[in-house]
């Protein structure tokens, strides 16, 4: 009995080191002899020493910050953009056997889309249409990835940067859009009130001695400065009936 004590101490020992924890977020790969032979759920695995090994891939959200790129847009204008990129390892036995490195390689067909999608469109729409680009980029390389078993959730531009002298051709080309549109408007109710006066002097002019009681209206509401010089000028209508006054005669 004596005899079998070193043994199942020895046994004992080999299951102890040989349990392995799988956490909850992650999948497990377990190779014997260097080949892959199953894939480990969370919980304690057994993985035996010498000619057992295991990795171990976090299959949660990740977030690659994928650093500054320059870029060229279709009419040549020179921006620098950054980005970051989720994704998640949905099939882990890919993740490990088909890519050396998968953060690495999603970060870098991350950098390489963004330069490709930014020289196949012009300044404007990279400026307006950030939600657009996003989505082209993402479906870019979540599609690429798909071989490494990636599964890409979102991506979101953070910043585009520009050139200093494109910064002030921007803000002068705004500021002349501001200019245009206030020119506009100010036309628009110069012709309104244009027109309005029009019609009114035509009412005015159809309506038997409106105009002598506009005008008096006028100096009632000028007479209440006393600075004010008044110059009375006699309505059309007045000079009219005086000359039809003296053709009686």
């Amino acid at each position: 009995m004596n005899s079998l004590i070193p043994f199942l101490s020895i046994v004992l020992f080999i299951i102890l080191i040989s349990i392995k924890q799988i956490d909850q977020y992650e999948k497990g790969l377990k190779f014997t002899l260097g080949k892959f032979t199953k894939i480990m759920q969370p919980g304690w695995r057994l993985v035996f020493p010498i000619f057992q090994s295991y990795k171990k891939v976090d299959i949660r959200t990740k977030a690659v910050d994928v650093p500054d790129q320059e870029g060229i847009t279709k009419d040549n204008i020179s921006v620098r953009i950054n980005a970051v990129i989720y994704y998640k390892i949905v099939d882990a036995e890919k993740a490990i056997l088909a890519v050396e490195d998968f953060y690495y390689a999603v970060s870098q067909l991350a950098q390489t889309t963004m330069r490709n999608v930014v020289g196949q469109v012009e300044l404007d729409q990279l400026l307006s249409s950030r939600e657009e680009i996003s989505k082209k980029i993402k479906e870019t390389v979540d599609k690429q990835s798909d071989s490494w078993g990636v599964e890409v959730e979102s991506v979101e531009l953070k910043d585009i940067t520009l050139p200093e002298n494109m910064k002030r051709i921007i803000g002068a080309q705004a500021e002349a859009e501001r200019e245009k549109r206030a020119v506009i408007i100010k036309s628009e109710g110069e012709l309104g009130a244009a027109t309005n006066m029009s019609k009114a002097a035509e009412i005015l002019s159809k309506t038997q001695g409106a105009l002598h009681l506009r005008t008096l209206q006028t100096l009632n509401e000028i007479s209440g400065d006393p600075s004010s010089k008044v110059v009375i000028t006699l309505p059309l209508e007045i000079l009219r009936a005086f000359e039809n006054m003296a053709s009686k005669k």
